[in-house]
């Protein structure tokens, strides 16, 4: 099911790059998705948990409440009198389970204005963000607690002990 969805996909772009809907640009894209899924198969992703839609919710509605704000505070701070803001490279721990849901949180963190992921430590589950504006402790607690927010909202939506069942791990070839 999820290959038929990849190919439509592909088919789609495909037609949006030609910039027509013919029976020639839908097989072509057809030909070309079909080509790149054979070609260049994605690894499996195993999905140890289960997601919960309430607090999807609650995760998709804090991520918008923080791209809102961060971009007024972004924008204020480009506009504003007086020197630059003060920037810093702050350290992250996540009690993340999954490589995914750590992947997504990365996503997250790179989507919200005035911080930027530059190193992802994945054995020890450690973030390294470039953060604009934290020139205060009062700044860099606020920092921390919104990457407490959106991991805690991350576990309450994919990764709920409850629920969660680990992928058996693949035996080393060597």
């Amino acid at each position: 099911m999820l290959r038929a969805w990849l190919l439509c996909f592909l088919i789609l772009v495909w037609i949006l790059l030609w910039g027509t809907v013919s029976a020639a640009n839908i097989l072509s894209g057809l030909a070309v998705a079909v080509l790149i899924t054979v070609l260049l198969p994605l690894p499996a992703v195993p999905v140890e948990g289960r997601v919960h839609p309430l607090s999807l919710l609650k995760l998709i509605l804090l991520v918008a409440y923080y791209l809102v704000l961060s971009s007024v505070q972004v924008a204020w701070l480009a506009i504003r009198p007086g020197p630059p803001p003060l920037v810093a490279v702050l350290r992250a721990h996540l009690a993340l389970k999954s490589d995914l849901v750590l992947a997504l949180a990365v996503n997250i963190f790179n989507l919200i204005p005035g911080s930027i992921v530059l190193e992802i430590d994945q054995t020890r589950r450690m973030l390294y963000l470039h953060v604009i504006d934290v020139g205060s402790e009062r700044a860099v607690q606020r920092f921390y607690k919104q990457v407490a927010e959106v991991e805690r909202l991350l576990v309450a939506a994919f990764e709920r002990d409850e629920d969660w069942r680990p992928a058996a791990k693949e035996a080393d070839a060597s």
